[in-house]
């Protein structure tokens, strides 16, 4: 075909037959054969569009490739702008923030980061990191579903509860007279406002939601192409949805956190006989699902039984030091003497192991398909669990060599010496926890092992109990017992029960949700020895306890 303005082009209905024809061409019903191809408009070009396509402000930084490589399965070199620099290519990588950028940005921002290059010098086969995104965006999609269909359940479930205690209301002020009228006014706008706060909160969580879900759906769109894209593009794709995904998964439990909205209403059973003194003609309370009515359950031991967890080839006894459970049951445990992670199937068996390089301290899961592993020699393995135990990468800590580690909110809570330390994913210190706003140690002993309950992440400290901290460190409350000693294994059921294990005393306490120390639930005297860790399986309604050595035990609540 000819370079110049002599074009043959060709109306519908013609019986020629080219592989690609020119898209903007198609618009006006024209057939021409495509000579390019642009990844960014996906778009096939004829040579007259190509040369249009050049000159438009809007375009003329697009990448033209030719027909035949975008149709023969080549990939296809793009180029994406920097979000922050619209006008420059992302062109490096930043270690330390795990993220791709501008050279601008790394020049402004990260100058003095560690691990910087470009991206060509880090790209590799990103296949394997394309699966996991795409199973871990169907799962946040399937997640941000349920929970939008929750919101959407509870807009209308405080509508009705709000009725309802309209009726109650209604009711109650027949009975009375004039007095009882002005103390249903009252009670209205208290009722009133609690519900207002109420649905907006709930609205304002469910456009949350809605945004995300819209973000996610870009994204996955955009990881549906990357089969044609090569191995640098793949990479800085990766990059993006990943951080597309990660935000996704913090809206997803920052509102599981806060849990439903409820709205309740008690009556002044003394109003009758104090009519005219009375005040109020009762109180409206506005809780979420974490602190609602429904009570705690009462836990008791209906039966146990003991399971040896060495195998064949361990070197040494087992020494369980923490236990975790993925989201679909699996649980995995850290053998610190054997230096090695064993999986259980589901009738608490070992169904196989990984090695590691150095005696494991603590666990944790950090994703669907994840566990981190805080290793004796000041390193975190993250690990992916699958149809086999897999490294995938590490960091570097500090506290190795003392027990229990946590992952709370996209962070990891890692134990140390006299408090604890909170790292980002990558590695980079975040704060460190030690002493209160008065500079008094915030534990009583070294930090132990660690369990998250919404937004509390409650660390035992080998002494009588646990300190329970907010998010920013500062104390929430203490769970304490003088029937305990030496706090070891601390774990969280679904309803809030907190059940933290004595390793000398030989027992279990639980607590409440507010810290209300609710007994014993295995006593010193039931044969206890030496429990380590905990894991409460909220699938099977029981509590595992490894204890040294060789042996969990399993007891069905």
């Amino acid at each position: 075909m000819a370079e110049g303005g002599d074009l043959t082009s060709i109306k519908d209905g013609s019986d020629a037959d080219f592989e690609n024809t020119c898209s903007p061409c198609g618009e006006d019903d024209v057939r021409e054969e495509a000579v390019k191809y642009c990844p960014v408009c996906e778009e096939y070009l004829c040579t007259s569009c190509s040369r249009h396509h050049g000159r438009l402000k809007a375009t003329r930084s697009h990448t033209l490739v030719n027909c035949d490589a975008s149709t023969k399965g080549t990939a296809v070199t793009m180029v994406t702008k920097c979000r922050y620099h619209p006008d420059r290519d992302i062109e490096m990588y930043c270690g330390a923030h795990d993220m791709v950028f501008c050279n601008k940005c790394i020049i402004d921002n990260h100058r003095s980061c560690n691990g910087v290059s470009y991206v060509e010098d880090v790209s590799s086969h990103q296949i394997q990191e394309i699966e996991r995104l795409k199973t871990d965006m169907k799962t946040i999609q399937e997640r941000l579903d349920d929970t939008d269909q929750k919101l959407q359940t509870n807009i209308s479930s405080v509508e009705k509860q709000r009725n309802e205690i309209i009726s109650r209301i209604e009711g109650i002020e027949r009975e009375f007279v004039e007095h009882i009228r002005k103390l249903k006014h009252k009670a209205l706008e208290a009722l009133n406002s609690d519900f207002t706060l109420a649905k907006e909160e709930i609205e304002t969580n469910v456009s949350q939601i809605s945004k995300v879900k819209q973000e996610i759906e870009q994204a996955s769109s955009q990881l549906q192409t990357a089969d044609s894209m090569n191995i640098r593009q793949q990479f800085v794709q990766t990059k993006l949805v990943q951080q597309t995904v990660n935000n996704a998964l913090k809206v997803f439990k920052q509102s599981e956190a806060k849990g439903c909205q409820y709205l309740h209403f008690t009556e002044n059973t003394e109003l009758k006989s104090l009519i005219i003194a009375s005040t109020s003609l009762g109180s409206v309370e506005k809780t979420t699902e974490n602190n609602s009515l429904v009570g705690l359950k009462l836990y008791k031991v209906s039966s146990q039984k003991e399971i040896n967890i060495k195998m064949k080839n361990d070197r040494d006894q087992c020494y369980i030091c923490d236990i975790c459970q993925l989201a679909d049951g699996t649980i995995i445990l850290a053998d610190y003497h054997n230096t090695r992670i064993k999986r259980l199937d589901v009738n608490y068996n070992i169904k196989d192991c990984l090695d590691l390089e150095s005696y494991p301290t603590g666990i944790c899961c950090t994703g669907n398909t994840e566990v981190a592993v805080k290793l004796y020699n000041n390193k975190v393995w993250f690990i992916s669990v699958g149809s086999s135990l897999s490294k995938v990468r590490d960091i570097s800590v500090t506290g190795g060599g003392y027990w229990g580690m946590t992952y709370c909110a996209g962070e990891l809570w890692v134990s140390d010496v006299n408090g604890v330390n909170v790292y980002s994913m990558t590695g980079t210190l975040i704060k460190s926890i030690s002493n209160n706003v008065n500079g008094q140690r915030i534990f009583k002993s070294t930090p132990q092992q660690m369990a998250v309950s919404g937004d509390t992440v409650i660390v035992t400290d080998y002494s009588d109990g646990a300190v329970c901290l907010n998010r920013d460190g500062t104390v929430k409350r203490e769970l304490r017992d003088k029937r305990l000693t030496n706090t070891r294994g601390v774990c969280v059921a679904n309803d809030g029960t907190v059940f933290i294990s004595g390793y000398t005393s030989n027992n279990i306490m639980m607590f409440d949700r507010d810290g209300k120390c609710l007994g014993e639930l295995v006593g010193k005297d039931a044969g206890l020895v030496n429990p380590i860790s905990l894991l409460y399986d909220d699938k099977r309604n029981c509590l595992i306890v490894a204890c040294y050595p060789d042996k969990i035990i399993v007891y069905n609540t």
